[in-house]
């Protein structure tokens, strides 16, 4: 495992959230495929990580499921609730603070651009 992915996966839930907000409602593979495009595949989301997460997320009120028929089969999407929402841009702004610390820490002499 790279060791990078100890950084991400602490992110797991805001990645989502975040991934959630910016497309409406998305289903689990599709969303392991959008961070591994996005990222140009430095990260990769297991199955095993990713649904804890949207059944943990479901279950504290961020997410609603609607289920789907697609070429026969039951599809499972995710989407934001009102709360989700909420949550997705507290954590952004917390996210924000993170970077803008560690790149005071990291390089003291550059300002973050945000």
């Amino acid at each position: 495992m790279k060791k990078q992915q100890q950084l991400y996966k602490g992110s797991l839930n805001t990645i989502i959230m975040k991934l959630l907000e910016q497309n409406g409602k998305m289903y689990g593979y599709e969303i392991t495929q959008k961070v591994k495009e996005i990222t140009a595949g430095e990260m990769n989301i297991t199955e095993g990580a990713l649904y804890p997460a949207l059944h943990k997320m479901e279950a504290e009120g961020f997410l609603d499921v609607e289920m789907d028929r697609v070429d026969g089969r039951i599809r499972k999407y995710y989407k934001l609730t009102e709360n989700g929402v909420k949550e997705t841009a507290s954590r952004m702004e917390e996210l924000e603070n993170f970077i803008r610390n560690m790149q005071t820490i990291v390089s003291p002499n550059l300002k973050p651009s945000f």
